[in-house]
């Protein structure tokens, strides 16, 4: 096949276009495909990678390394080369630990962009299929639906319209319909209807792929006042050590070393790795994450929004009783329910109808659909308009039965009897789906009957809700069912039987109104909506997010998608459409409310390795550069050598390249950035370091007299020792001792940098060699300090809970005395904590934002 011109193609008619494509109605052979595929490639848009070459460059070209270099010249200048060979191999060896550390986090991101391949439903062999929307090739037949995002340019070939959200292209904010013979262009949603369409463009050939331009660079930036004290004090010592009358190249090189070493350079790609391995971790759970930094947003979460079925319950309908109305019998009503359903569209109410019909094929034979209306949340219910063997035509519908009671037109006697039926099936938790027929163009519709459907809960539903309560999170139910139906199945899974039925003043509020201070009341308070619609959705989560909440939403439809971006996390169930899983932060490829808590679970557990680091990273800045600029203030003498400040850098890296894969406790409640905790903790950690490190280095120059070389080999010993310890500490709230123990490489690699560093000091090697008596003492000390430092981590701990118990409380107290006067402010005070808390995180992020 020779590859066709876009423009021209789009002005063919369907016979050329067909013909252009070497192609038919009823699509390719898998042969063909194949050969097809090897021709044009796979349908996906090519990504330029950085050629390595570059990407090695980069990490030799940039401040911090230029500060490297700048301090390995100079040594070399100043004819130190056992300085100048030590830094050199520390530019190498940063070099290559950042290239690791992006390179670990890139296979991650990759392998998670492959969970995310969109699939497509393509005509090949004569049979529909589902395969990756990458092996589409031109030619082949797919089928478009409600929230389908198109894999590939098409041209529409058969069906009744296809609305299309272009605004991704055009910018346009309203649906476009498409009819037959009109073209619709990769990455439009499928907003309403449903068509066939002929692929003729793909992958870098579609009008998305020569329009797009893809950049994307997240970059993590913490501890930015770190750099500010490393620069300052650095400036300070330059200027007093100039007065006294020390060289200034000398001095310059050891200042360049003791910046490099203390400024935290690889916290933000220890902090992306350790995201991203957990994303990885998170997708083996069967949660795909889509924007590493919703993690964050996952741990904090403290009230999750979950639909009832497919997550609380098990999507596995099957019929109940019916009850009759102008149908003869059960099969009249099953039979026309079954005509206004597509067996290829394999929804899950629509298999257990056609489930309900004795020898499917055969019945339906009988009848050709000349056209179906599929399902919308909007009209609430399916069409389908047919013909019999008689060649008499009929419509049919199924659908929600309070809709379809209005489109029959029922008196008020059987009005009644209808909504009672419908009343009678929500209390024993069935869902109904009411079913008319018109034999006159939908001029009149008869009302056939209702049927009832049954969706049992999960069976792990119940346990899974009472785990996410222990964690914090609270559970409300969302469904688009009659509230007597959510309450019979909320009270079975102890959520509570409080549903709120939503109702005009929620429609306003979406729509852009002020929220009641009522209405605002009775959202945070209740245990589930029902009789929900889309819209509603996203007015539920900004009403919790406005009184201070962090709001999980699920959904699964095309029209869900402005309530999971609005979510701070939005989760896509199984089975969602491209268009919600396009919004969502959070991917389920599993069924079950269990798959979201043991995804909150891990992101606990990956924001409290990055807690650990943080605090640990921040005491350690602290304690060297304290201690080696007061102690050259004090004492005009250089407490380490450039070397050793090289080699400590070096073997401090060693165990942060391990962080990411250790093993954290899950804490009780909802976590986020909490900076008092963390600065006040990290301050404390690394004041109590110094103290230690400045106690150890008097009494080996003024108690023991030791010579400054050995001192300052035994320097070098209690800073890498002190470091690793600190650690064990700051990696658990709790005492160090107590599980959850170190993960094995994290503790392989801590006690093989330590053996490293107390040979260096043994043997002399770089450094005056120190006396092995001496070296145990050392590590005394340091045992000694650990213990001491730990209790002070534990009283910190407890202050801080304390003072955070206490002003909850008196918050609680002032809310409840003052709150018939103050419920503006209240309000007005909870989105305030709102705007800091998403501030901190956008701050924490350097910028990034979702």
């Amino acid at each position: 096949m020779q590859p066709v011109d876009a423009k021209s193609f789009e002005s063919l008619d369907l016979n050329a276009s067909f013909q252009a494509l070497e192609s038919s109605d009823k699509g390719l052979s898998s042969s063909e495909a194949s050969t097809r595929l090897a021709q044009f490639g796979s349908n996906l848009l090519e990504e330029k990678e950085t050629p390595l070459w570059r990407r090695l460059i980069s990490y030799f070209w940039a401040p911090i390394p230029w500060m490297i270099e700048v301090a390995a010249v100079l040594s070399a200048i100043n004819g130190d080369w056992k300085s100048f060979f030590v830094i050199f191999a520390m530019l190498l060896i940063n070099g290559g630990i950042g290239f690791w550390e992006e390179k670990g986090a890139n296979d991650a991101l990759k392998a998670l962009k492959n969970q995310l391949a969109l699939k497509a439903r393509v005509l090949r062999d004569q049979q529909w299929q589902s395969i990756d929307a990458a092996q589409l090739v031109p030619g082949d037949v797919v089928r478009l639906r409600l929230g389908d995002i198109l894999p590939a340019d098409i041209k529409l070939i058969s069906g009744d319209y296809l609305s299309v959200d272009q605004s991704a292209l055009t910018g346009e904010s309203l649906p476009v319909n498409k009819k037959s013979g009109d073209v619709a262009y990769s990455g439009n949603i499928a907003k309403q209807g449903e068509m066939l369409g002929l692929v003729y463009e793909t992958g870098s050939a579609t009008f998305f792929g020569r329009t797009a331009s893809l950049v994307q660079k997240a970059v993590l930036n913490i501890g930015n006042f770190l750099i500010v004290l490393a620069l300052s004090l650095s400036l300070l010592l330059i200027v007093v050590e100039l007065v006294r009358g020390l060289p200034f190249l000398t001095l310059l090189t050891f200042v360049l070393v003791v910046v490099v070493a203390s400024i935290p350079v690889a916290m933000p790609a220890v902090l992306s790795v350790t995201m991203a391995l957990g994303a990885l971790a998170l997708s083996r759970m069967k949660a795909i994450v889509s924007k590493l930094t919703s993690i964050e947003e996952m741990a904090g979460v403290d009230i999750l929004c979950s639909d009832k079925t497919g997550t609380l319950t098990q999507n596995k309908i099957t019929l109940g009783e019916s009850a009759l109305f102008a149908a003869q019998n059960e099969q009249e009503l099953i039979l026309a329910a079954a005509l206004a359903s597509k067996a290829e569209d394999a929804d899950a109410i629509d298999n257990a109808v056609l489930a309900g019909l004795p020898d499917r094929d055969k019945t339906l034979a009988a009848f050709t659909q000349d056209k179906f209306i599929p399902f919308d949340p909007i009209s609430k219910r399916t069409e389908g308009q047919l013909h019999g063997s008689d060649g008499k035509k009929f419509r049919v519908s199924k659908g929600a039965p309070q809709v379809l009671i209005e489109m029959a037109k029922l008196a008020d006697a059987e009005r009644a009897k209808a909504e009672k039926v419908v009343e009678d099936a929500a209390a024993k938790g069935f869902r109904t789906l009411g079913v008319v027929r018109s034999d006159d163009d939908a001029q009149n519709w008869r009302f056939l009957g209702i049927l009832s459907l049954l969706d049992p809960p999960r069976v792990d539903s119940k346990q899974t809700i009472m785990e996410a309560q222990e964690h914090g999170i609270e559970v409300k139910m969302v469904t688009g069912d009659h509230q007597a139906i959510a309450s019979e199945i909320a009270g079975q899974l102890n959520l509570g039987t409080h549903i709120l039925t939503v109702d005009d003043r929620l429609s306003k509020f979406a729509e852009g109104g002020v929220l009641p201070q009522a209405l605002g009341d009775e959202i945070e308070h209740s245990d589930g909506f029902a009789q929900v619609f889309p819209e509603h959705k996203y007015a539920i989560v900004k009403a919790l997010q406005q009184r201070g909440h962090i709001v999980a939403m699920t959904g699964d439809g095309v029209n869900d998608a402005p309530a999971l971006k609005q979510a701070d996390v939005g989760i896509a169930v199984s089975g969602a459409t491209d268009a919600a899983r396009g919004a969502a932060a959070l991917i389920l490829t599993a069924p079950g409310l269990n798959v979201i808590v043991k995804a909150v679970e891990e992101a606990r557990r990956i924001f409290e390795r990055m807690t650990s680091y943080t605090v640990y990273r921040i005491a350690m800045t602290l304690d060297i550069l304290f201690f080696v600029v007061i102690a050259m203030l004090i004492f005009n003498s250089y407490p380490l050598t450039a070397i050793m400040v090289v080699l400590l850098s070096l073997l401090d890296d060693i165990p942060i390249m391990t962080i990411a894969w250790d093993h954290t406790a899950v804490q009780k409640s909802p976590v986020h950035w909490e900076m008092p905790r963390v600065l006040s903790l990290s301050s404390a950690m690394g004041l109590l370091a110094f103290a230690g490190t400045f106690g150890l280095y008097l009494l080996t120059r003024f108690v023991f007299h030791i010579p400054l070389p050995e001192a300052q080999s035994i320097m070098f010993l209690q800073l890498i020792a002190g470091g690793h310890l600190m650690l064990f500490l700051t990696r658990v709230r709790g005492p160090f001792w107590r599980p959850p123990y170190p993960a094995p490489i994290l503790l392989l690699a801590i006690l093989g940098t330590q053996i490293v560093g107390v040979a260096i000091v043994g043997f002399g090697w770089l450094m005056t060699a120190v006396p092995w008596t001496t070296i145990g003492l050392v590590w005394a000390y340091n045992v000694v300090w650990m213990l001491l430092a730990d209790f002070a981590k534990l009283g910190i701990h407890r202050l801080m809970d304390h003072e955070a118990a206490h002003q909850s409380r008196f918050l609680r107290t002032l809310n409840h005395s003052l709150h018939p006067a103050l419920t503006q402010l209240e309000r007005d005070g909870a989105g305030f904590q709102r705007n800091i808390r998403q501030a901190f995180t956008h701050f924490m992020r350097g910028g990034d934002s979702k």
